[in-house]
């Protein structure tokens, strides 16, 4: 316990267990409510250190963990050698460089693993809007003003701003009127939308036949008499 004790005080072990213990500090704050896992994710770019898609906090803990394992163990080695003088710092600097070394390949280790297995999806988009049907929530849509309601993948709903192309007879489209959106303006961020009527929806395609398939010839049936 005695050789535990004195190797967590020394160089370098004793700079990484006082990360750990404000590492060990945040996270019962994230338990109890009081800060969030991803509070500072906004102000690091881990794209460029390579280990962009995890959070900072988190890729900060393993490194730190496996930073004080490290350089524990490799503190008590140092000691048990015996050495001292310029020969015990020199060996305690190349232990704080390994351990920072060890920790940041297990970390890169342990977010290449991370980003098999969870695969980057697409950030959500307008465009992903195209080609549904919405619910018009105001009394008209002309060429310069409309809203309407449409429904996300995951059933959430959003009021998008929507216009259309004036017909010669007036408008057509009134508030509870299904539309199509068809095109998205990026300039002036609406969609155009066209008048939708369910019963002139003709399905999805019907499936073609696989080609090279052997039809069965029909048989003539034969006539007896």
């Amino acid at each position: 316990m005695q050789e535990f004790l004195s190797a967590a005080t020394a160089f370098p072990a004793v700079l990484f267990g006082a990360a750990l213990a404000v590492v060990v500090l945040f996270w019962l704050l994230v338990l109890a409510g009081a800060a969030d896992h991803h509070s500072f994710d906004g102000d690091l770019d881990t794209d460029l250190a390579g280990i962009g898609g995890v959070p900072v906090t988190v890729s900060v803990s393993v490194m730190v963990v496996v930073g004080w394992f490290t350089s524990l163990t490799g503190t008590v080695l140092v000691h048990r050698s015996g050495t001292t003088g310029l020969t015990r710092a020199a060996l305690a600097c190349a232990v704080f460089a390994a351990a920072l070394l060890l920790g940041w390949s297990v970390l890169r280790i342990l977010v290449r693993c991370f980003r098999r297995g969870f695969p980057d999806e697409p950030p959500p988009s307008r465009q992903d809007f195209l080609g549904r049907i919405c619910t018009v929530r105001t009394g008209s849509v002309s060429s310069d003003f409309g809203q309407a309601e449409v429904t996300a993948d995951d059933g959430s709903t959003a009021i998008v701003q929507v216009r259309m192309l004036a017909p010669a007879d007036g408008p057509v489209l009134a508030a509870g009127s299904a539309g199509l959106l068809y095109a998205y303006d990026d300039e002036g961020e609406f969609f155009w939308v066209s008048p939708y009527d369910k019963a002139l929806d003709p399905g999805p395609p019907a499936p073609r036949p696989r080609t090279g398939a052997r039809r069965t010839p029909r048989r003539t049936p034969r006539r007896t008499g």
